[in-house]
């Protein structure tokens, strides 16, 4: 007899290895479909643990009694959710009723005794409706009863995948029935031999199914199993008795969230991805093992739910031991994006059984006494952090932390890093009993990271920094040591299982094409770099360029974004900018073209600070007419639809309406790739999103989003060595002496007064500005940038400390601020005053899909190169500056421009507007059609001027973008006019 491979023999094997880890199988005539409870099991667990209830309720036999308390155990789980159930119990008439005991702690008996009595049953073929008898889903978990997980099964090898389960889901089950309903499991599993999806809320055909998988090669997928199906993982590990009990304890949850602007509430059901519960899990088990003290790097993708992970980390380190006490004292949040300040709080309290336990240090002083409350969890944001902890006190030394980073960035590594450890490590300030050599120790003993502290840092995309100070070190082939995350889940990963939206996948730049001509008579000569870039910021800031850019932007966000119905309708867009001064100019411009075309959508701008518009001082406020904090709610409420920013919400901001942004400033490296991910965040009706580029190159993004597709590793560490070559190459420019650098350390940590520190660094410039080169300037300044650069990152990181680096550290940090720049003519200066814009285009090219590398992204370790000289102007005469930029940028050389400018701006309008069908089209009032006519008559018109041009009507039909270009033109100019 051949062996069944079909899904029933899945279902079995399921059903088999499930008992082998600890459960019951239940009987599917247990299961009462008018209370969704398995009967059987929640009256046995009862009368075993508490029998005087089970007596009072009179559980074992059908009564009005009995019914009364099921119908209470009913309507409790609807109101509250089984998860709250569970860990709660239910209160009816008197008697409080326990329906789960908890994990135990170790040696507590008791605990153990109860723990056991827990009953989790699988249960095969449950047929859930009151109404329907035949219908069945394939299995169903119970924990004493309650339903916590339902299971539709598919088997690849009869040709049926998990996306087939998926819309049986969709379609077969009906969420109004009550195992299907709201809150009344943690979550429902599509599962095929390959792959698992879960949903926490059906909804019909909008059910949004996420991935459960581990992941395979940093990307989606699970890896091969040796020893069983490759998605055994599931029942035999995640819901083993004692992993579902921590799901149920510290995970699952269902979050109530309050509309600010309507007061609505709506409930939302929490339950972890793969990913998320095995990253806090392995944290959690290695400071079980080895303590305070370490350091873990954890790279997540963007729009990967990091706020969840960091709050289920963040609750759990709270009580986790290690040699039998607690291994933290306080739990330190340190965010980057203070727009999560509020949510990352707001999301730890939601997990915790004592909201008062977290609490924000907003204020100086509000740490300490946090701290000496007995607060656990402290949240803050990384700009009030150094100011916060100068206040904590000197009696914290004894005291161990845990310091989570959300978004680590290079900024934790140097002077932040060392006022974090100082605070923390507390210790004796007084300088009256420390002789210089014991200041100096003390403090390159401060910037290291505390041995009495562990740091958890979170983030997308780490850099060289990052991954030395809290990466794992991992010895390469050639000896040297590199670092790699903690713990990864890559951007590969989260696009293949559709977590996240591939935000490279439809990404077109814009092509600008300008003319600029000459206003002066004479020829000056001018720096050809300089002045092109100038012309560059010129050009692209013109008042007529901005209203073409904003023209293009609003078009195609009606008619490709709203027309379209992307997201269901709910599509928003973001406009990026290059200064606030632009930003605002982008704003009103997009407003009034909004207005021009009637649209009932309206633009809102952000920006820190108040500025300049046209002689009025204005603020975001002011432009938007609500406060800044209203921001992020408000362009979720219609009319809001696009948001128009300068370096606000391009990092740090969760916003699954976002679909399209046009991008008008120069990205690269990071900020690149954490820009283009605001649009990334998954939605149920989101399917892809796009990138409209007036500014970067598809290589420019490709070359920034590559080292951060899959895991992104160091190759090696920082070579220190570099730090002695920078100390001898400043040395030997005798700006200074050894005896200069000891006096001026000595003072400073004296205490001393500007009048008795200032002298000594004075003379030091005054030696400075006498450099004969300009070139020796440039190098001795770059060099001490970056030894301060250097040494303020390795002194946090290399085991060993050195006094000479120190103090050549305390005193160039205070000699650089007052080293002048270097006198460089400027020899691109009055270029602006002596050109003008004579035509700008902006034109969309190919729109392309940008493919990364599939593999892992290299970067190289931190540089300790200094300054470079001087750059030798590249001096050209104006007109070729002129003729070079015009060239560069795509404009057409015609053999008679004035007569083509004729043919385009008078004669071809002319001849268009004349035409019938055209004319008719207008009289009706139809736009649409009269396009459609107007290049009709316009391919008639080129035509007849083939005689008389026939270099315009070769661009006219080789040239498609010239093409589309004169076919707007010549539309605009003529409906507008007639109609």
């Amino acid at each position: 007899m051949s062996q069944r491979l079909d899904e029933a023999s899945l279902e079995e094997l399921i059903v088999a290895q499930m008992v082998e880890g600890g459960w019951t199988e239940g009987r599917a005539s247990d299961f009462d479909p008018s209370y969704a409870l398995d009967l059987g099991h929640l009256t046995a667990f009862i009368e075993a643990t508490q029998p005087r209830v089970s007596k009072a309720m009179s559980l074992d036999e059908p009564t009005p009694t009995r019914h009364g308390f099921l119908a209470r155990l009913q309507g409790e789980i609807t109101k509250r959710g089984v998860v709250d159930i569970l860990r709660g119990g239910v209160d009816h008439h008197g008697q409080h009723v326990d329906l789960y005991y908890p994990k135990p702690t170790v040696g507590n008996v008791k605990a153990s005794t109860l723990f056991a009595a827990n009953r989790f049953v699988i249960t095969r073929q449950v047929h859930h409706s009151p109404s329907n008898r035949g219908d069945a889903v394939d299995l169903v978990a119970f924990v004493n009863g309650l339903p916590v997980f339902t299971f539709e099964l598919k088997n690849n090898i009869t040709k049926q995948t998990v996306d087939d389960a998926v819309q049986q889901y969709q379609r077969d089950r009906d969420p109004k029935e009550l195992l299907f309903a709201f809150g009344r499991t943690l979550a429902h599993f599509a599962v095929d031999d390959q792959r698992v999806k879960f949903c926490t809320h059906l909804k019909g055909a909008a059910s949004w199914f996420l991935p459960f998988d581990q992941g395979y090669n940093d990307g989606a997928g699970n890896p091969p199993n040796p020893n069983g199906v490759k998605t055994d993982y599931l029942w035999r590990r995640i819901l083993a008795p004692k992993s579902l009990a921590e799901i149920i304890e510290n995970y699952a949850h269902i979050l109530t969230e309050k509309n600010p602007a309507t007061g609505k509430k709506t409930k939302k059901a929490i339950f972890p991805r793969y990913h998320q519960l095995d990253a806090v899990r392995c944290l959690l088990a290695d400071v079980a093992k080895n303590g305070p003290g370490r350091k873990y790097l954890i790279q997540h993708s963007a729009g990967s739910g990091k706020s969840n992970s960091i709050a289920w980390l963040v609750h759990q380190l709270a009580e986790t031991r290690h040699d039998g006490r607690v291994a933290f004292d306080s739990i330190i949040v340190v965010t980057d994006r203070i727009i999560l300040d509020d949510q990352l709080s707001q999301t730890i309290k939601s997990f915790l059984q004592v909201g008062s336990t977290v609490v924000h240090a907003d204020r100086s002083g509000d740490l300490r006494r946090a701290i000496t409350a007995g607060k656990k969890i402290i949240v803050t944001t990384v700009q009030k952090f150094p100011y916060i902890l100068d206040d904590i006190g000197t009696e914290h030394q004894r005291r161990s932390f845990a310091i989570v980073i959300d978004e680590a960035h290079s900024s934790q590594g140097s002077k932040t890093s060392a006022a974090i450890s100082r605070a923390l490590a507390g210790g004796e300030d007084s300088a009256e009993e420390e002789s210089v050599e014991d200041q100096i120790n003390r403090i390159i003993e401060s910037k290291k990271l505390l041995p009495n502290a562990s740091y958890f840092a979170f983030t997308a995309t780490p850099k060289n920094k990052t991954l030395e100070m809290f990466g794992k070190p991992v010895p390469n082939p050639d000896g040297k040591t590199g670092y790699r995350p903690f713990h990864s889940y890559t951007m590969k990963q989260a696009i293949q299982e559709g977590f996240i939206v591939d935000v490279l996948a439809n990404f077109t730049p814009v092509g600008s094409y300008y003319k600029l001509m000459k206003t002066v008579e004479d020829d000056p000569e001018f720096d050809a770099r300089r002045a092109s870039k100038k012309l560059r910021a010129y050009v692209e800031g013109n008042e007529h360029a901005i209203a073409q850019k904003a023209d293009i932007m609003v078009e195609h966000f009606l008619s490709q974004v709203i027309a379209k119905q992307k997201i269901g309708g709910q599509a928003r867009a973001m406009i990026v900018t290059s200064s606030i001064a632009r930003c605002i100019e982008y704003f009103h411009a997009v407003e009034g073209v909004l207005a021009a075309r009637k649209s009932p959508y309206k633009a809102i701008v952000a920006f820190s600070g108040e500025h300049d518009d046209n002689g009025v001082q204005v603020t975001e406020a002011s432009l938007n007419g609500f406060p800044s904090r209203a921001i992020a709610a408000q362009i979720r409420t219609d009319p809001y639809r696009i948001l128009v920013v300068a370096n606000k919400f391009q990092t740090g901001y969760d916003e699954p309406l976002l679909h399209t942004m046009y991008v008008d400033k120069t990205l690269s490296g990071v900020l690149a790739v954490q820009t283009l991910s605001r649009l990334n965040r998954a939605h149920p009706a989101k399917h892809e999103t796009f990138v409209l580029d007036f500014a970067n190159t598809a290589d420019d993004i490709q070359s920034a989003f590559a080292p951060y597709y899959r895991t992104t590793v160091l190759a090696e560490a920082t070579d220190a060595n570099k730090l002695h070559d920078l100390v001898h190459d400043l040395d030997a420019f005798g700006i200074y002496t050894p005896e200069h650098i000891d006096e001026f350390v000595e003072r400073y940590l004296r205490g001393e007064t500007r009048d008795r520190l200032d002298p000594l660094l004075d003379e030091c410039v005054a030696e400075y500005v006498e450099l004969s080169d300009e070139d020796d300037q440039v190098k001795f300044k770059g060099d001490a940038k970056a030894f301060l650069r250097t040494y303020n990152f390795l002194s946090t990181v290399l085991p060993y400390g050195s006094a000479d680096w120190e103090k050549h550290s305390i005193f160039l940090d205070h000699l650089v601020p007052k080293l002048p720049a270097p006198k460089e003519e400027d020899l691109a200066a009055g270029i602006l005053e002596n050109v003008d814009l004579e035509s700008y285009r902006a034109e969309k090219l190919a729109s392309m899909q940008i493919v990364l590398d599939d593999e892992a992204g290299l970067i190289a370790p931190v540089p300790a190169a200094g300054g470079a000289g001087l750059v030798d102007p590249d001096l050209e005469m104006l007109s070729d500056i002129v003729k070079s930029f015009n060239a560069h940028f795509g404009d057409i050389e015609w053999n008679d421009a004035d007569r083509v400018q004729r043919f385009i701006t008078e004669e071809i309008p002319r001849l268009v507007s004349e035409d019938e069908a055209y004319k008719n089209a207008q009289t009706n009032n139809d736009p649409v059609n009269a396009r459609v006519e107007s290049d009709r008559a316009l391919g008639q018109v080129m035509l007849r001027l083939i005689s008389d041009d026939t270099q315009l009507f070769k661009e006219f039909q080789d040239n498609e973008s010239f093409k589309r270009w004169l076919a707007a033109a010549v539309f605009n100019a003529t409906y507008r006019r007639s109609a």
